[in-house]
């Protein structure tokens, strides 16, 4: 099933791309004048468990994971076309 790219989705995603994967000691804080879209995506990914905090803080096991495979699909879709023998 298709997995609709909603502006929720989209800013979810946006946050957990700025975590730094290199070193679990540093996390993210959301402050309280950031943009609503913001501030709604670090609530709903502690709602989640992907968060420590509902303002950001640090991805827990599982965020990382998530994390993880969203710079991967990033990397992909960065990296220059190849051609396919076409």
């Amino acid at each position: 099933m298709a997995h609709p790219l909603t502006p929720e989705t989209l800013a979810e995603l946006r946050l957990l791309a700025l975590f730094d994967l290199n070193s679990h000691q540093r996390g993210l804080k959301i402050h309280s004048h950031a943009a609503a879209e913001i501030i709604g995506a670090a609530e709903r990914l502690f709602a989640k468990g992907l968060t420590s905090q509902h303002d950001g803080g640090y991805l827990t096991d599982l965020g990382y994971e998530a994390a993880r495979a969203l710079r991967d699909v990033l990397d992909i879709l960065d990296a220059e076309a190849e051609p396919h023998g076409h």
